[in-house]
């Protein structure tokens, strides 16, 4: 059941899935959503507490200006060692997706006693901003529709899922399940709160992630993957085309002993058809 917990001084979403008393999985993404339901339960019959939850500006979170943040990239990293704290977990294994995956391994570099196991997937080690020159950039013609998108009514339920899906299907691999992504779009506009805020904006934000794009993310942290600790899995679509697969082969070279699972047929999406391979990967990465 999704509840409000105090984390790191403000309020934000949360849920869990499973018994408190078998591993923990801190599960980071943008909204609680970017871990389905279906995900979550899944972990939770194989003996993992999974826990969930909403940035700040998004789903059920506290919110105020998505495209005029009031904190940091490592604010965020405080928010999600606050989730723990929360629920009373003094250590854990994280997983994060896409821009989550920023605040993992940011959150494995500055409070590596709290991370068991480190897990990352769709994301790169650096933040938002041109690539490193030795990093593969957006692929052109996704950044063409993003940089001249078609017109989109942000306040119009059915214009924000129909630009959403097709958005999606720019981001997936050749395999598209338009059903399974507009149950998600769906979902994730029925759970955002506008709570002073532009409607716009905040569907925006809970849509596409854009505050991150506006967030102070602070000093790089590239140079200090070696640092980490934590045994990590990285986990990256073979057909990536926002974060191809060359970031998620730089992760895995530099983190050190780091393992690297390659998804073929897949971008930058986690949907049910590569669960298969990716929840006996968690397993057995959390294992032991």
């Amino acid at each position: 059941m999704e509840k409000l917990i105090k984390a790191n001084g403000v309020d934000l979403c949360a849920e869990t899935f499973g018994d408190p008393s078998d591993p923990p999985i801190l599960l980071i993404g943008n909204t609680m959503l970017t871990w389905p339901d279906d995900l979550c339960e899944r972990l939770a019959a194989l003996r993992r507490f999974a826990v969930r939850y909403d940035q700040r500006d998004t789903g059920r979170s506290e919110s105020h200006d998505p495209e005029a943040p009031r904190y940091t990239l490592r604010d965020l990293v405080a928010d999600a060692a606050g989730v723990l704290d929360a629920f009373r977990l003094p250590i854990a294994h994280v997983a994060g997706f896409g821009v989550g995956g920023w605040i993992a391994q940011l959150l494995a570099l500055g409070h590596p006693a709290r991370v068991t196991t480190l897990t990352l997937i769709a994301t790169r080690p650096t933040a938002p901003g041109p690539a490193d020159a030795d990093l593969p950039e957006h692929a052109p013609e996704l950044m063409a529709r993003f940089m001249k998108p078609p017109k989109v009514d942000w306040t119009d339920r059915e214009s924000v899922v129909a630009f959403q899906v097709e958005n999606a299907r720019h981001m997936s691999g050749p395999s598209f399940d338009e059903a399974e992504v507009r149950a998600g779009v769906e979902r994730i506009w029925d759970r955002t709160v506008i709570t002073g805020a532009d409607p716009g904006k905040a569907h925006r934000a809970n849509q596409m992630g854009t505050v991150f794009a506006a967030l102070d993310a602070g000093d790089r942290w590239r140079e200090r993957l070696p640092e980490i600790t934590a045994p990590t899995l990285v986990v990256h679509g073979e057909d990536d085309p926002f974060f191809p697969l060359g970031n998620g082969r730089a992760l895995a070279a530099e983190i050190p002993a780091a393992e690297l699972l390659v998804l073929p047929g897949t971008g930058n999406e986690l949907p049910r058809r590569t669960w298969d391979m990716v929840v006996p990967a968690l397993l057995r990465h959390t294992t032991g």
